[in-house]
């Protein structure tokens, strides 16, 4: 009985301080997840703000967004389409396509698209290109996904938005077609999109603040 008291002890106590290692592991991701998640909305926002300056639009991009299936047009199964508005008025959609046949895998992506149809402008959110080659997708490696800003469909001409090698107006990169390639067509393909369907994307109501519910 002796010999026995300290085991049962000593297993309780492993017990307790398993217990209070699991709730303090649960608390800690906890908290990081909400950390992650507030970092990663507050990135978002500023990346939409760069492609739609803040001056523009009075209204909240981030609640005022809806989800469309379109996934021939837009590469995803739904993808959600940021819309910017001043004084309840359209100014520009921010479509978050997915380029599902980068060279290394999906490239997710933000458009911007005013509503006269010309590009507010385009980035990479997220990829997996080669470093070196097909990694200058990102404003950070290349200043290549800024030539878009300004155009649209008309400029230039439909059979122009493509890569130089297959007759374009666009550089592809040395050593790396495929990924400039892609990117050009989802564009392409997200500028259509919006022209065909950018009465419908903004029909809904604006969701209200607590100042529009006073």
């Amino acid at each position: 009985m002796r010999r026995t008291l300290p085991v049962l002890i000593s297993g309780v106590l492993l017990g307790l301080f398993g217990v209070l290692g699991a709730a303090l592991v649960g608390l800690s991701h906890e908290g990081t997840a909400e950390r992650i998640a507030r970092n990663e909305r507050e990135g978002l926002l500023q990346q939409l703000r760069v492609l739609v300056p803040a001056q523009q639009v009075d209204n909240d991009m981030l609640n005022d967004v809806i989800e469309v299936a379109a996934p021939a047009a837009l590469g995803a199964a739904s993808t959600r389409v940021y819309r910017a508005r001043n004084q309840g008025e359209p100014v520009a959609a921010v479509l978050s396509p997915v380029v599902a046949q980068g060279y290394n895998g999906p490239i997710q992506l933000i458009v911007a698209v005013r509503f006269d149809g010309t590009l507010g402008g385009v980035r990479v959110l997220t990829h997996r290109e080669t470093p070196g080659l097909g990694d200058k997708i990102d404003v950070e490696r290349s200043d290549w996904i800024l030539q878009f800003a300004g155009m649209s469909l008309g400029e230039p001409p439909a059979d122009r938005w493509k890569v130089r090698r297959d007759g374009g107006t666009f550089d592809q990169f040395t050593g790396a077609t495929i990924t400039p390639r892609a990117l050009v067509r989802q564009i392409k393909a997200s500028l259509e999109y919006f022209s065909q369907h950018k009465h419908e994307l903004f029909d809904n109501e604006p969701p209200q603040t607590e100042a529009q519910h006073d």
